[in-house]
């Protein structure tokens, strides 16, 4: 009898292993050729193994592939190193980060500079010193603002002729990693076409200054002022004609 227990026992334990071993290789098996459930949740997309500074051409060590769930890839992320290898960061990536389409522009000709003007925009140089460059403390990616000084009889003015500038460059650099000042001896600005005529009729009249921006500051736009309302002549009399009776009313 007990001989009778232990083999059917032995039977048991047998099949159970039998059908673990089954169910693990099957599992392996989905998961090594990207089939079953979590596979088909999963996509590939491009992540930074390095940190891409702004004004950076992407090359083959910063990126890599990895799987993550789809829930949770954002809008333009890349799925093929090719699609982003050769393109130039419009803002800072950090090591890990998914990096998107719009975070980034194509280098097609010209200078690696000319990639991060945007559409419409221009780019115009201004030379500077350690007091007009803001102690050094200007870099690539920051916002300014620019003050005009200029004399008018006899008396020095000073205001704000442009908001909100992005720095794109300081001297030949698009890109840096320091955060200690930097002496330089010419910012390069983002601007409108207007606003490129501004800054060179504001530097022939005087002297112009830029003064850095807190990067979290929002411009505030004033509203426009509301159009003046012209009324209308109002008759005072009115030729009223109800078939042959014609007839004068005085309003």
């Amino acid at each position: 009898m007990m001989k009778r227990r232990t083999t059917t026992l032995l039977v048991i334990a047998a099949t159970l292993a039998t059908g673990a071993a089954y169910i693990a290789n099957t599992w392996a098996i989905n998961r090594s050729s990207g089939g079953g459930t979590m596979a088909v949740n999963e996509t590939s997309v491009v992540v930074a193994t390095l940190d891409i500074p702004y004004g950076q051409k992407v090359e083959d060590q910063h990126v890599k592939m990895i799987k993550v769930p789809k829930h949770i890839v954002p809008d333009g992320a890349f799925n093929t190193t090719e699609e982003i290898i050769g393109q130039v960061a419009n803002n800072d990536a950090l090591r890990g980060d998914i990096l998107r389409s719009m975070r980034f522009s194509t280098h097609l000709q010209g200078s690696t500079l000319a990639s991060l003007i945007n559409k419409n925009k221009r780019a115009i140089t201004v030379r500077v010193d350690d007091v007009v460059g803001v102690g050094g403390f200007l870099l690539p990616g920051n916002r300014v603002d620019v003050l005009a000084t200029k004399r008018v009889n006899k008396k020095y003015t000073t205001k704000t002729v442009l908001k909100d500038l992005k720095v794109l460059a300081v001297d030949q650099t698009a890109s840096t990693n320091e955060n200690s000042p930097v002496i330089v001896r010419a910012v390069t600005l983002e601007v409108e076409p207007k606003q490129a005529e501004t800054i060179v009729k504001a530097r022939n009249e005087g002297t112009i200054q830029l003064s850095l921006r807190n990067p979290n500051e929002q411009v505030l736009v004033k509203a426009p002022k509301p159009k003046k309302i012209y009324r209308g002549y109002i008759a005072k009399k009115i030729t009223v004609i109800r078939g042959t009776d014609i007839s004068t009313v005085t309003r």
